[in-house]
């Protein structure tokens, strides 16, 4: 490991500052990035301990929502009652990640900025322009199983790595932040990650130093809630294909649906087509088939990943039936 500093941040305004200087790097709990810098991945010269600060509650917001602390664990958020009652989904998808081990420690901060999964960015004898920005994308004709299909460039098709990001994107989530100078700025999850255009190394629209602080849910929107990941194994991987689905029926018909997804894309992918279809559509198999066809609509498979296309509608189609409780 390279040597670097370390500095642990005694409050919001002096973790910033540290952050802000050339080569400094945010850590809490460390689940990803303590692994990319024993591979040399990452590699800081300072490391800014924020895990003290007082950023580990959730509260109440006046309007119904919850303000989730960066610092809150995954765990922590999984089994807190308010979160449970009233965003199943967000429930679902942080329990169907990782393991306990990581979840008790990962927090949410961290798993909004955790680094993709795949496998040419932790093979640091290939090319990866995410790693090393201008050296090519060995994924591209590569064993891209696990890469994104969805609104992703010729520099890079990695895939975004979270499922707690994936139920937050659905929820209409918020992300709060505080920079250097002192400023506050909120960023709907859905703007935080750039495409990757043929600057894929940018993955976020935070600033050097920018620190998120809280997310904050607004109230639960009416409607069931589901998340369903499909994946290798029945624990501790990533997805293949997720759905994040609410769906709100009146009598049988769609009065209101929001479809995000997971594994598709540079990130958490909101999918508008799929929500179009459904809206005043009869809650019915034939609806669901359309969401799925104009969800994956402008999907392009690389491969060995050109499965995930038919995958994602029939995981799609199978979450909104459940949501419908038509199962």
């Amino acid at each position: 490991m390279t040597p670097f500093r370390y500095d642990r941040a005694r409050d919001v305004a002096s973790a910033c500052a540290s952050a802000a200087q050339p080569m400094a790097k945010f850590i809490a709990g460390g689940t990803n990035l303590v692994d990319l810098m024993k591979l040399q991945i990452e590699t800081p010269a300072q490391l800014v301990d924020i895990s003290r600060l007082p950023l580990d509650r959730i509260e109440e917001t006046g309007d119904g929502g919850l303000r989730i602390g960066a610092l809150v664990t995954n765990s922590a958020a999984a089994i807190d009652m308010r979160v449970r009652r009233r965003y199943p989904l967000l429930a679902q998808a942080i329990l169907a990640g990782a393991s306990t081990q990581l979840r008790n420690r990962a927090t949410t901060g961290g798993n909004l900025l955790q680094r993709t999964r795949c496998a040419y960015f932790y093979d640091t004898t290939k090319p990866c322009n995410k790693r090393v920005p201008g050296s090519g994308c060995a994924a591209l004709e590569g064993l891209n199983r696990m890469n994104a299909v969805l609104d992703v460039s010729d520099h890079c098709i990695a895939a975004h790595s979270s499922d707690m990001a994936v139920a937050m994107t659905a929820l209409d989530a918020v992300v709060e932040t505080i920079a250097p100078d002192g400023s506050a700025r909120t960023i709907a999850i859905d703007e935080l990650y750039p495409p990757p255009g043929n600057t894929p190394h940018i993955e976020t629209v935070l600033a050097p130093g920018e620190l998120i602080v809280s997310v904050l849910l607004p109230p639960p929107p009416t409607g069931r809630q589901v998340y369903r990941k499909v994946r290798d194994r029945a624990s501790y991987a990533f997805a293949l294909v997720s759905v994040a689905a609410i769906l709100d029926l009146d009598g049988d018909r769609v009065r209101a649906a929001r479809v995000a997804f997971g594994g598709l894309s540079y990130k958490p992918w909101r999918s508008a087509g799929a929500e179009a279809a459904l809206v005043g559509a009869p809650a019915t198999r034939a609806t669901f088939d359309a969401a799925a066809t104009a969800a994956l609509r402008n999907a392009r498979g690389y491969g060995h990943n050109d499965f995930k296309i038919p995958l994602a509608r029939r995981t799609l189609r199978a979450t909104l039936t459940q949501a419908a409780s038509l199962s």
